[in-house]
C-alpha cells in the first residue's frame, strides 16, 4: 500500500513540474540550466570570480576611503572594473586596489586626470558646475577634489591596505 502510495505522489510531484514548465517561457538559459542537470550549480556562484572582485573593491571604498560627495570611490572603482590589474588576479583584489593607487601616486598626470575625472563625476552627481583646479590660480574654497586631497585620500587607502605609498 505504501509503494502505491509514494508511486502516485511520485507521478502527483511529476505532472505538476510538467504543468509548471508548460506555462514557463523557454529561455537560452532554461536549456543550459536542463542541459547541465540537476544540481550543476551547487556550490557555485552564479557570479564571475572578476565580478566578485570588482564588488569587493567597491564594497573596500565605500567604507573606507573618506569622501563625502562620494565621486572619487565612483572614479577609482571605474577605472578597476575590467582593468588588467583584476583580471590578472581576481583573487586579491585589495591588492590591485594597492598597486592603481600606487600608480596614480607616482604620475602626477595620472592624478590630474584621476583629480579632473572626479570633480566631472561630482558635478554630474550634484548637478552642478564642478571647480576644476588651474595652475597659478588659487584653488576654489569649496572644491571637494583637489590634488592634494585626492592625492591624500589615495595615501591613506594605501596606508589602510597595509602597503606602502612609495
Amino acid at each position: 500500500m505504501d509503494e502505491k502510495r509514494d508511486k502516485q505522489r511520485t507521478e502527483a510531484v511529476a505532472a505538476a513540474e510538467r504543468k509548471i514548465r508548460d506555462a514557463r517561457k523557454f529561455t537560452p538559459q532554461e536549456a543550459l540550466a536542463r542541459l547541465a542537470g540537476p544540481g550543476a550549480m551547487k556550490g557555485a556562484s552564479p557570479i564571475s570570480r572578476v565580478q566578485q572582485a570588482e564588488i569587493e573593491i567597491g564594497t573596500w571604498l565605500r567604507s573606507h576611503v573618506a569622501d563625502a560627495a562620494g565621486a572619487l570611490q565612483v572614479v577609482v572603482h571605474r577605472h578597476l572594473k575590467g582593468s588588467d590589474l583584476v583580471l590578472n588576479n581576481p583573487d586579491q583584489p585589495l591588492d590591485a586596489l594597492a598597486e592603481f593607487c600606487r600608480h596614480v601616486l607616482k604620475s602626477d598626470q595620472l592624478l590630474n586626470e584621476l583629480v579632473r575625472e572626479a570633480d566631472v563625476e561630482w558635478g554630474r552627481t550634484m548637478d552642478e558646475r564642478p571647480f576644476f583646479e588651474r595652475e597659478g590660480s588659487p584653488q576654489h574654497p569649496n572644491d571637494p577634489y583637489t590634488l592634494d586631497s585626492v592625492r591624500k585620500a589615495l595615501g591613506e587607502a594605501l596606508t589602510q591596505l597595509g602597503s606602502p605609498s612609495g
